[in-house]
């Protein structure tokens, strides 16, 4: 038999957003009839008096709701012709030609067949556990039941929208007069300022977008460009986004490293994760592999984040147009900082040999002058991204075409010639916590390594237990009545250092400072610690997802979160280290922010004994680091 509810619309009537397991649950115990369906509502709804009725009279009304609501199905009259339905599973939703992993491997996963695949299929380059890059791209999984539709009449073409997307699935275009007439994209908009020459498309994905909604929230134009719709609606977008990302590609026609619009033209190489609808956290890694995409490699320690970014079979991770791309691996909770330091030693002590090689290749009677000068260029610069890329792409044909024994061992390393971005990723329960000797230990030791914590002040990915960046007052497992101590100040902690480059950011409230903190930790000569806050589903904000670039923004006005750069470079020039970027806070924002999310509001109801003189703490304690911070700025 065939039963069929529409959980989705019940679920919005209600005021559940996408939450549907509560209405379907219901719809199963009234099919199947396990139990009395009577029965089965009363434990229903006793359960939700346990797990919600801390979190406010208004959610448990609405989870009775829904399970009232799940008798909404209708039985659908299975045609007999079904009885003889085969045929293998295929996904509608792409129409790229696949590649063979993604037909033999991730398809058949998906389809909940992989334990009839072989063993000898991860024969070759899969037996060490290695993935191909761009597997997720594949998956087109057509989740949303809104996706944005674009007004380019109203759009100022700032680029914000794809800033902040936690899954890259909308991106803009650049198309020239003669792309443009080829291209089947209808909604077309003049490029403005120095892109007048282009024209302009801001293109969602809707098979990869997850419908946050976080696009269109921080949309700056007097009437929104951008209106979420039903993903119906939107299907044919995806055939335009199809044609874009093969036949426009990505123009970096002004320096991507400027501001926010220019880096918004760079191909992201961190798209379609398996991250949540408004994630925090996935926006930092996407604009940093705009940034250095195409030469970084990533440590990442286990958790939410390395749970999206290499589910087997997906890789968010992927490639440009060049074959360029992150390479990415997870090792352990517990030591991920120390295998990133791993990873730097390693691939300089693999560079060594190639400023070795190069050095003998400039007493090599067989290079050319061209070569040699391409050589010196390389050893004096061997530090240089821009350098380092230039010379590699000039130098590969030359030893190509000499041959010599020096060439064919350089050709052997050739990926090792641009100079590497080490980067280590991981939460704040790894950096502030389970992670942190090791994570001093490698800030210690003064190697070029750059380090991103995504910060949500709670352990996520296990199901939102305190961390030493629980601040106090937050609701989390093993704090279930409150933490009563502090928050850990992991940044003044390696700032004690000296020599560690450490910046505080919050894409929703200042994505200039974000931008300037990623260049300036990249470019540092040493380690640096970048410290993002990140909205999470375990916050509970009652303002929904849709809105976690905006809650960011909140945070850092209310005095609750703060930015600042302590860039030891400065120091060197006789200048200040530490710059305070967030203005003075509006305290009396600070408990409306707390009230306004599940983890601090449940307070109020569980222990309204503790939430007055915990929230009183919290702010206290908030005052207290701006005032140090302060007076860090005004030295």
């Amino acid at each position: 038999k065939l039963y069929l509810i529409n959980a989705t619309k019940i679920a919005a009537e209600i005021g559940l957003g996408g939450r549907t397991n509560t209405i379907l649950q219901s719809a199963f115990f009234k099919i199947t009839g396990i139990i009395p369906y009577e029965e089965a509502v009363n434990y229903m709804k006793k359960a939700i008096d346990k797990s919600y009725g801390k979190k406010g009279e208004n959610i448990v009304k609405m989870n009775y709701a829904a399970v009232d609501r799940g008798a909404e199905y209708v039985e659908v009259e299975i045609p007999a012709s079904w009885k003889k339905a085969g045929g293998k599973f295929v996904n509608a939703n792409y129409n790229r030609l696949a590649p063979e992993f993604i037909r033999n491997v991730a398809d058949i996963v998906t389809s909940q067949n992989g334990n009839d695949l072989p063993v000898s299929t991860f024969a070759g380059d899969m037996v060490d556990g290695t993935i191909p890059a761009g597997t997720a791209a594949y998956e087109k999984r057509a989740i949303a039941v809104e996706v944005p539709e674009w007004n380019p009449a109203n759009c100022i073409q700032c680029n914000q929208c794809a800033y902040v997307c936690p899954h890259a699935a909308i991106r803009p275009y650049l198309l020239t007069e003669e792309e443009a007439k080829k291209a089947p994209v209808k909604k077309l908009a003049q490029g403005k300022a120095q892109l007048a020459a282009y024209k302009f498309v801001m293109q969602v994905s809707p098979a990869d977008c997850t419908g946050c909604g976080n696009c269109a929230d921080v949309c700056p134009a007097k009437e929104k460009a951008l209106t979420m719709v039903s993903y119906e609606s939107q299907i044919p977008e995806q055939a335009n986004y199809d044609y874009l990302h093969a036949n426009v590609g990505y123009k970096e026609v002004l320096p991507k490293e400027q501001n926010v619009k220019n880096l918004g033209f760079a191909q992201p190489l961190f798209e379609f994760s398996g991250a949540c609808a408004g994630c925090g956290e996935t926006p930092y890694i996407k604009t940093i592999t705009q940034l250095f995409g195409d030469r970084m490699m990533v440590a990442n320690a286990t958790g939410c984040s390395s749970i999206y970014s290499a589910a087997f079979p997906s890789s968010p991770f992927c490639k440009n147009a060049q074959g360029h791309g992150p390479s990415w691996a997870n090792s352990l909770f517990e030591d991920n900082a120390e295998f990133g330091l791993g990873m730097r030693i390693g691939s300089e002590r693999v560079r060594d040999t190639v400023a070795r090689l190069m050095k003998e290749g400039l007493e090599c009677s067989c290079c050319t002058a061209e070569m040699k000068e391409l050589f010196e260029k390389w050893l004096n610069n061997r530090g240089n991204a821009a350098v380092t890329r230039e010379v590699c792409d000039k130098l590969v044909p030359l030893m190509t075409a000499c041959g010599c024994d020096t060439c064919k061992q350089l050709l052997e390393l050739q990926n090792f010639i641009p100079a590497r971005s080490q980067w280590i990723f991981g939460g704040d329960g790894w950096a502030y916590d389970i992670g942190y000797g090791g994570l001093d230990h490698v800030l210690a030791s003064g190697e070029n390594v750059n380090v991103l914590v995504l910060d949500t002040e709670v352990y996520s990915n296990t199901g939102g237990q305190s961390s030493k960046s629980t601040p106090a007052g937050a609701v989390a497992k093993f704090a279930t009545s409150g933490k009563r101590v502090r928050k850990k100040d992991l940044g003044m902690m390696a700032m004690s250092y000296g020599y560690v480059y450490v910046a505080q950011v919050a894409m929703g409230a200042n994505q200039a400072q974000l931008l300037n903190a990623l260049k300036e930790a990249e470019a540092y000569d040493g380690p640096s610690l970048i410290i993002a806050y990140a909205p999470c589903i375990n916050h509970g904000l009652k303002v929904g997802m849709g809105h976690s670039q905006m809650e960011e923004k909140k945070a850092v006005a209310c005095g609750y979160w703060h930015l600042y750069r302590y860039n030891p470079v400065l120091e060197a020039e006789g200048k200040n280290p530490f710059t305070l970027d967030s203005k003075e806070p509006d305290w009396s924002l600070f408990q409306e922010f707390l009230k306004g999310e599940v983890r601090y509001a449940s307070l109020m109801k569980s222990f309204p004994e503790n939430a007055a003189e915990l929230f009183g703490k919290t702010e206290e304690f908030a005052k207290w680091r701006y005032n140090t911070y302060k007076r860090l700025a005004e030295r």
